[in-house]
């Protein structure tokens, strides 16, 4: 089956969900399946609040178990009675073959190989050789923002910045980016589901684009090796990456390597400015305090809302059995948010010292390989935008992403303020 096939069955059972979910009546009876209406889709932190009030963990009207309790979203993340099934995050079994080669949906051995495969070139010294990208990436993208004096946050910097080092993660060729980019946008922006058969088209053009660009890239590696992770993974001696693994580990590489940090950009910046007195903070200490205001959206405001989970056994959590095959979804928004593990827990602080860490990243053997370089691309970008843009305002009406899943913005319109007039 094609990347698109694959892709494309998966948006369209994120579609079908909420779909079956208003026909059912669940959405507005349901607080779990109201977070897929656009009402919920500012703010869907009160109801995560109204889950709580009904227990730790408790039973949706589409049969899954659901929890924004932190301790038990941790426990399920991280016990290996349960199993990753992001199939069932759609409600679409006929989705369960197209996973089979997927790292999502993998578990050891085999998830254990393909993570061992590419972990050495994710973990946080490998990562450092990007900071000068990022660096450089970031003070280019940023001149027309201050030349204009208005710009949006998400075309101007928080998509294509992730782009470009993702580019450089792969070893794309200079005259092969732009086509890159344009393709890997348009994955990610379907992974809200695809609605149009003119959005599907698009989708179509863009992932045949991206898997003859990688298959071409695959073959030319195996010719001429580069300092790449691609060239490290059809050069692997051991064989850890079969061929038929090869397209789809690029391609969820690809769309995760990206839309995290972009998402994660886009939240930090609205969360400071719509905190003046912690964007104050970043301003008056950008190399001390960019890392923290990272770190808090991440407990915030996190860009992955949720994760699933399905129980491989029966199993009893907070009390209640689950049987073999139930899925929990773990809501890690509600989680991160739960005044037993955080006091304050609405209260955006950058000098927050939890003794509880976040959820961002999800937990056990599928916790986000990424992170180290998401962490490094967030903080560079704030870290920048405050040393050089400190009277950074938001400038009207921000549009979110329509994902019960993956929380951020479509577009976040800013604006340079002028300085103060001097006194005469």
């Amino acid at each position: 089956m094609s990347t698109f096939d694959t892709f494309l069955r998966l948006t369209r059972g994120v579609y079908r969900r909420r779909l079956s979910l208003a026909a059912n009546g669940y959405l507005h009876a349901d607080p779990d399946a109201r977070l897929h209406l656009p009402a919920w889709r500012e703010d869907p932190y009160a109801l995560y609040d109204q889950l709580r009030h009904r227990g730790r963990l408790s039973r949706s009207r589409s049969g899954a178990w659901v929890t924004v309790d932190h301790e038990i979203c941790r426990e399920v993340l991280r016990d290996r009675r349960f199993g990753a099934r992001p199939d069932r995050l759609t409600v679409d079994e006929s989705l369960s073959d197209d996973f089979e080669t997927s790292f999502l949906g993998m578990e050891p051995p085999d998830h254990t190989r393909l993570r061992g495969a590419i972990r050495s070139d994710f973990d946080p010294r490998a990562v450092g050789r990007y900071r000068d990208l990022v660096e450089r990436t970031v003070d280019e993208l940023l001149r027309p923002a201050e030349r204009n004096r208005r710009f949006d946050l998400m075309a101007g910097l928080a998509r294509p910045l992730p782009l470009a080092v993702m580019s450089a993660v792969f070893g794309i060729p200079d005259d092969q980016r732009a086509g890159f980019h344009r393709s890997a946008a348009v994955l990610g922006g379907a992974i809200d589901g695809v609605r149009t058969m003119t959005q599907a088209a698009r989708l179509r053009t863009a992932t045949l684009t991206l898997d003859r660009l990688f298959d071409d890239l695959i073959a030319r590696r195996r010719r001429d090796p580069g300092d790449d992770l691609l060239s490290r993974l059809v050069t692997d001696a051991a064989g850890e990456v079969g061929a038929d693994e090869l397209l789809p580990l690029c391609t969820l590489l690809l769309v995760a390597g990206f839309e995290t940090t972009t998402n994660l950009i886009g939240n930090t910046v609205h969360a400071l400015l719509r905190h003046p007195e912690q964007w104050a903070a970043v301003v008056a200490a950008p190399g001390d305090r960019a890392a923290a205001a990272v770190e808090e959206t991440l407990r915030y405001d996190p860009p992955v809302q949720r994760a699933g989970r399905e129980a491989r056994q029966d199993i009893e959590i907070a009390g209640r059995p689950i049987r073999a095959g139930e899925f929990v979804v773990a809501l890690i928004g509600g989680a991160n948010r739960d005044p037993a593990a955080f006091p304050d827990p609405d209260r955006f602080d950058l000098f927050r010292s939890p003794a509880t860490a976040h959820l961002a990243f999800g937990g056990g053997i599928h916790y986000c390989i990424g992170h180290p370089l998401a962490r490094l691309e967030a903080t560079i970008a704030v870290r920048t935008l405050a040393e050089r843009l400190p009277r950074l305002r938001i400038d009207g009406r921000t549009a979110r992403r329509s994902s019960g899943m993956i929380r951020g913005f479509t577009r976040l319109p800013l604006r340079i303020a002028a300085p103060p007039a001097s006194s005469p």
